[in-house]
């Protein structure tokens, strides 16, 4: 699947970015019109809009479906941002602070904006949120030509893994402070570069990976704080969690089960991320990606093995 890139600036002042998300505002916004798929990037009529990076999800700093916000227990999720916004080039970055909602808010960072440039694949839904590859600097020569040719803004890219590794995707997952999260969209020679990247990181026993949970013996929730204080697991199955709670009433997982097949998300497991030709076995429900015991909940594939139907 190609994607169409787009240059512009990324910004931060009065936002609230994570290690997976942040505003960027294109040179000409006219550009959101041609990012792929049947649903459209938000932009508030402003220009500027949430880019969500594509194939990683890190740690939640400000999850709020509904309510106060809350977040998982927050050396990564900042250790990711921190470095995400480093790694574009903003530096000497201070955030609100406190208890409150704005907690999260960028107050200063210098210099107020960074050029850079988007491979856009889509726009999640229902909050029209652009995903793509976020890379920064000018826009990369065309190969196979003379080396001065450069992309321009609205042109349709078959993205390879050279310039999947010039992403600050590729970056967290390379340092351990991202886990591998594929949809369907997503070019398989990606996925397959991503996920080396991930398991050398994990093998590496760099960033989360030595705390995560996820696969290692599962999450064992005792109450919310078990997710927002202490363990450390997919951002995915955080969500879930969460919710299930909130929508339950308690921390029984006894209907965990039926609330996750109830939302039939389908997902396909490969394997073998190399294995040729790239065929897996399709589930619905995230019941049957889950192994769910009393008040335990593990993993039962390895995350980079898991390709999500989109939405």
């Amino acid at each position: 699947m190609s994607m169409v890139i787009i240059e512009g600036t990324y910004r931060v002042l009065g936002t609230q970015p994570d290690g997976d998300t942040i505003r960027f505002q294109p040179d000409d916004p006219g550009y959101w019109m041609d990012v792929p798929g049947h649903n459209k990037v938000d932009h508030g009529g402003s220009g500027h809009a949430t880019v969500r990076f594509d194939g990683i999800d890190t740690l939640e700093t400000h999850y709020q479906p509904a309510g106060d916000q809350v977040h998982q227990p927050l050396e990564f999720g900042h250790k990711a941002a921190d470095e995400m916004l480093a790694w574009l080039g903003f530096a000497g970055v201070r955030r609100k602070g406190g208890k409150g909602d704005d907690r999260e808010t960028v107050t200063y960072a210098t210099p107020v904006s960074v050029p850079g440039f988007i491979f856009a694949s889509g726009v999640d839904r229902p909050r029209g949120r652009c995903i793509a590859l976020v890379c920064k600097g000018p826009m990369p020569v065309v190969p196979g030509g003379d080396g001065k040719k450069r992309y321009r803004s609205g042109d349709r890219v078959d993205v390879p893994v050279d310039l999947l590794r010039s992403s600050v995707n590729h970056h967290l997952l390379r340092l351990g402070l991202a886990y591998p999260t594929f949809y369907s969209a997503l070019p398989r020679s990606l996925r397959q570069e991503m996920a080396d990247v991930a398991q050398k990181a994990r093998a590496d026993a760099l960033g989360l990976w030595p705390s995560d949970v996820t696969r290692n013996g599962g999450v064992t929730v005792a109450d919310l704080s078990t997710l927002t204080d202490h363990a450390v697991i997919l951002p995915k199955l955080f969500r879930r969690l969460y919710d299930y709670i909130r929508f339950n009433g308690s921390a029984s997982l006894a209907c965990l089960p039926a609330y996750l097949a109830g939302a039939q998300e389908r997902f396909t497991v490969h394997s073998a991320v190399h294995g040729a030709p790239d065929r897996g076995e399709s589930f619905t429900g995230l019941h049957q990606l889950f192994a769910i015991s009393g008040q335990n909940v593990k993993l039962k594939y390895d995350i980079e093995d898991v390709v999500f139907d989109e939405k």
